[in-house]
């Protein structure tokens, strides 16, 4: 009887792990058990903050679209485990935000990551030479937006909001930011 009940408990185990994994999803990449997954792109690069040079920041970044290039990093003022979020950075494809945005707010609020990697100043981290070569291939086609949190004593937000900059920022002319634009495609599409 004993042996009758531990094949029943065996076929059941058996029968529940072929529901439970199908020939689709054999294969196929679990699916982000939340939107928080996948910032594992490590960077790190030094901000202006207020008028001061801070940093470096560390940022974990995740690509959210490939084409245009859309990215957001979470950055941390360190690598320690419990440090709190203090900034967050919007990087956009260049034909997204000079497209889009006025001369004026980019030169304010928006930084060329082009000229932000040629300074040296930005390290991809946790790579081979050759991926972090590719990371910051790709990143030197976006520009960044940095917002940053206040945060006081025992790392309590103040609720004061910042706005970063890339350390060596250069505003635009007029004549740059319309030659960094691209042309309107057929049909309207930018």
């Amino acid at each position: 009887m004993l042996q009758l009940i531990s094949r029943f408990f065996a076929l059941l185990v058996l029968c529940c792990y072929a529901i439970a994994v199908t020939p689709s999803q054999a294969g196929a990449p679990a699916a982000p058990k939340s939107p928080a997954e996948g910032y594992n792109i490590h960077v790190s690069a030094p901000h202006v903050m207020d008028g001061h040079v801070g940093g470096p920041y560390h940022h974990y970044c995740k690509v959210m679209q490939p084409e245009p290039v859309q990215i957001v990093c979470l950055i941390y003022d360190t690598t320690d485990a419990n440090a709190p979020l203090s900034q967050v950075e919007y990087i956009q494809a260049k034909s997204l935000t000079r497209n889009n945005l006025s001369r004026a707010d980019w030169n304010k609020l928006w930084h060329d990551h082009t000229q932000e990697i040629a300074t040296g100043r930005v390290q991809v981290h946790d790579m081979a030479p050759d991926q972090a070569k590719q990371v910051a291939d790709l990143v030197s086609t976006t520009d960044g937006i940095i917002f940053g949190f206040e945060l006081g004593p025992k790392n309590i937000p103040t609720g004061r909001m910042m706005r970063g900059q890339s350390v060596g920022h250069r505003p635009l002319s007029e004549a740059e930011f319309r030659a960094s634009q691209t042309p309107a495609k057929p049909g309207g599409n930018k």
